[in-house]
């Protein structure tokens, strides 16, 4: 009895972890499929008023982490360029010593881009969060979206969901431990996963607040390519 027992057991496991990887795939796959034409190199981009750039982490002293100094270093780029006129920074600052925003200000300015074409969303705690406050909050309608490869298939899915007309350019100034790389690409299968179902069926409602549009008259006009 407990023999049959034990084997049911294991074909019901068996059948749940094929399930699981049915749905990461799939997940993976929507989400990958969305951004595929929606990714460009920095000089082919299409010109969009705003970059959203995404929180990555601090190091142990509350300055950028490498991650996101490179996401920061790929958008200042772009703005010198001339491909974005404002930046919007959305990270974590649930804790009094942990700033994300500010720390991608500060590497920013030490760039050489302007403070005041820098706007600090304080409220990006997760990418949906910072997708959804980027329209409703800041009123951004379309954007280009800095991120590392791993990462912006969801974020481009995640925007667009939103409403925001996203492209994307990876953040690739940098070389990564592959220990590194295979941590974060493991970590964004449950995360798409979350992504999918956020989006779908549960629809949570982030920290949101008064309206704050980044551009108080007219967007400028953007090129299409």
């Amino acid at each position: 009895m407990l023999k049959k027992i034990l084997q049911i057991l294991s074909k019901v496991l068996w059948y749940l972890m094929l399930g699981g990887v049915a749905v990461v795939i799939v997940s993976r796959s929507v989400t990958g499929l969305n951004s595929w034409v929606r990714v460009y190199p920095a000089s082919d981009v299409p010109e969009r008023p705003v970059a959203i750039i995404f929180g990555a982490g601090l190091t142990r002293s509350g300055g950028a982490s490498a991650v996101l100094r490179d996401r920061v270093q790929t958008a200042a780029d772009l703005y010198f360029a001339g491909k974005v006129q404002k930046l919007l920074m959305s990270g974590d600052n649930r804790f009094e010593n942990y700033n994300e925003p500010a720390a991608m200000k500060e590497y920013a300015i030490s760039l050489g881009v302007p403070a005041d074409d820098i706007v600090l969303d304080y409220a990006g705690q997760r990418t949906y969060d910072t997708c959804y406050r980027a329209r409703e909050i800041f009123g951004v309608q379309e954007a280009v979206l800095i991120t590392q490869s791993f990462h912006m298939p969801r974020a481009v899915y995640l925007c667009n969901s939103m409403g925001i007309d996203a492209v994307g350019v990876v953040a690739e100034n940098y070389n990564y431990r592959r220990s590194s790389l295979f941590f974060w690409n493991i970590r964004e299968l449950a995360a798409t996963v979350a992504a999918l179902v956020d989006v779908h069926i549960t629809r949570p409602v982030p920290i949101l607040g008064q309206p704050e549009p980044i551009f108080t008259e007219n967007i400028p006009a953007t090129k299409t390519q």
